[in-house]
């Protein structure tokens, strides 16, 4: 049985306790379309294992990690963006405004991106 936090919303998504547009799910991660879109193509990619954040990553967790990447590739292409382009983005912590703590990645596409990703933001030199 893989670890699961009962007070985790994305543990209770993948459960079957709360409902998601699931996009696409294997023994390791489940991709689900985010009720928050930020884009015409936004899904969650969380691994079934409960990691509260990248920090919390392991050695014992690097499958996962390789788990998620490749799911990343597999699901743009059933959306139909692997070849136009798409950006993952992983959240960690409060300043980058993780929300649930439970490691997910945000994969973004289906319209044309610019860079920085955040305009107006200064920018910072080192």
């Amino acid at each position: 049985m893989i670890y699961q936090k009962p007070d985790c919303l994305f543990c209770r998504i993948i459960l079957g306790e709360i409902p998601a547009k699931i996009v696409y799910r294997n023994d390791h991660v489940v991709a689900f379309r985010d009720i928050t879109p930020v884009a015409p193509q936004h899904i969650l990619i969380i691994p079934v294992k409960h990691i509260s954040s990248l920090n919390d990553l392991g050695p014992a967790d690097e499958m996962i990690a390789g788990h998620m990447l490749l799911a990343a590739r597999i699901v743009a292409e059933i959306i139909g963006i692997r070849e136009s382009g798409y950006r993952l983005v992983f959240n960690t912590g409060a300043d980058a405004m993780q929300s649930v703590f439970h490691i997910h990645g945000h994969l973004i596409g289906g319209t044309q991106m610019g860079w920085p990703p955040f305009p107006g933001l200064p920018t910072v030199h080192a």
